[in-house]
């Protein structure tokens, strides 16, 4: 019986050693990654994190002036085609509008000029983001999450996604 045991032992031995990986902590290039290419944090330089984190900012501000103006048309171009497909189908909308928030106010949501109206505007407050604050997290090369980090009266800290992001004929566009 011992042998069965040492046997399982050196199995599990060696499936460890096989399944480790280990982690390449030098900065990489991550301009000729293609969209699909995953990003290790540790491959973004300080120096692309800002840049990127600079564009982003901008991209924030710029869209917290089309939400005060409530201007759905500069709104549409700042999406991807994925965006505008999800959030224009009408799955999603019925989705939405079933929602009980949605249904206490009664909004039935029929289209994409709906959804930028009675969901996106009154979610994204202008006045309450700031875009000094915000920071991004690279999920691909050309995708970021950007968030800002907000503390409650209790002192709670807690992350908000303000957009998920990609870069798209070198424009940064708002996708799922």
């Amino acid at each position: 019986m011992s042998g069965i045991k040492f046997y399982f032992i050196i199995i599990a031995a060696v499936f460890i050693i096989i399944s480790c990986k280990t982690i390449d902590t030098k900065p990489a290039e991550v301009d000729n990654k293609t969209q699909s290419d995953t990003v290790n944090p540790l491959e973004v330089t300080q120096a692309q994190y800002t840049a990127t984190r600079d564009e982003v900012r901008q991209f924030i501000e710029k869209m917290n002036g089309i939400v005060r103006a409530r201007n759905y048309n500069q709104w549409r171009d700042n999406l991807s085609a994925e965006y505008i497909s999800e959030y224009s189908s009408p799955e999603t909308l019925q989705r939405i509008s079933d929602e009980p928030l949605m249904k206490r106010q009664n909004i039935v949501l029929r289209n994409l000029n709906d959804y930028f109206t009675r969901v996106f505007v009154p979610s994204r407050n202008p006045d309450r983001i700031q875009a000094n604050i915000a920071e991004i997290e690279f999920v691909t090369a050309v995708r970021v999450r950007a968030f800002i980090t907000r503390t409650s009266t209790t002192g709670e800290e807690s992350r908000e996604i303000l957009y998920n992001l990609e870069k798209i004929n070198n424009e940064w566009k708002i996708i799922n």
